[in-house]
């Protein structure tokens, strides 16, 4: 048996990463990933690089990342409102600031996908790590969607399991003898109960299971740092609709 854990979209909320790792650490898995999307709404966009950095933990680049590494425009998106679009602009310009030039060349040299191959016992895992989907760092795929093509495309690779975020809506899937996963948000959940959530993924020789994790952290004092610091309480609101 062999486990790893799988983090994502983090938001630089630096208590709900600490929460997590605390976590993970507690349950000695040693091996932890992150899909991407470190920066963005919480006031410690460099707090949380700086940890994945010390920690070494293997990072994807988020379609955050890279819009604060290569310093890319902010576009509107059609499922926000005027409200959040404006928002969301301020909040992001806070991050374009305050990232240390030497944080975003760091995420400037993130991959946008990772394939692991682990050997259990006798038997071979392919497991595939992405930020959104297989083609884009920014294109939602939830739960009720259809999965059938790109099912066929990773059977056709020999993958065992995907693992994406993005959506901070997390869920496991199987179809066609490929598993659906998506890991959530450490730092922004849109679940009903705002918890720090990531997965745990055990491997054996015959089967991949996962669990999907609910961490406590203090959403309020988040929230207060949020209203404390140049970011839209919008952000803070967020978090504590629960």
């Amino acid at each position: 048996m062999l486990q790893i854990a799988i983090i994502s979209d983090i938001h630089a909320n630096s208590r709900a990463l600490e929460a997590v790792l605390h976590d993970i650490d507690q349950r000695h898995i040693a091996a932890v990933y992150c899909l991407g999307d470190l920066v963005d709404f919480a006031p410690w966009g460099n707090e949380v690089i700086e940890r994945i950095r010390k920690r070494g933990i293997p990072t994807l680049l988020g379609n955050h990342d890279e819009r604060i590494a290569f310093d890319e425009p902010v576009v509107a998106l059609p499922h926000h409102d005027a409200h959040e679009s404006a928002n969301r602009v301020l909040a992001i310009q806070y991050s374009k600031e305050h990232i240390t030039a030497d944080n975003k060349k760091w995420m400037a040299s993130l991959p946008y996908t990772m394939t692991l191959r682990f050997k259990v016992g006798e038997q071979f895992k392919s497991i595939l790590l992405v930020h959104a989907n297989l083609d884009s760092n920014d294109q939602y795929v939830y739960e009720g969607d259809d999965k059938q093509e790109m099912a066929a495309r990773l059977k056709a690779r020999g993958i065992d399991a995907v693992f994406m975020g993005h959506t901070h809506l997390s869920y496991v899937q199987e179809l066609d003898e490929v598993l659906f996963v998506n890991a959530g948000s450490v730092g922004r959940s849109r679940e009903e109960d705002r918890k720090a959530c990531y997965t745990i993924v055990t491997l054996t020789e015959t089967e991949i299971k996962v669990a999907i994790v609910k961490v406590d952290y203090a959403i309020d004092e988040v929230a207060q740092a949020i209203y404390s610091s140049e970011i839209p309480d919008f952000y803070g609101d967020f978090l504590l609709q629960r």
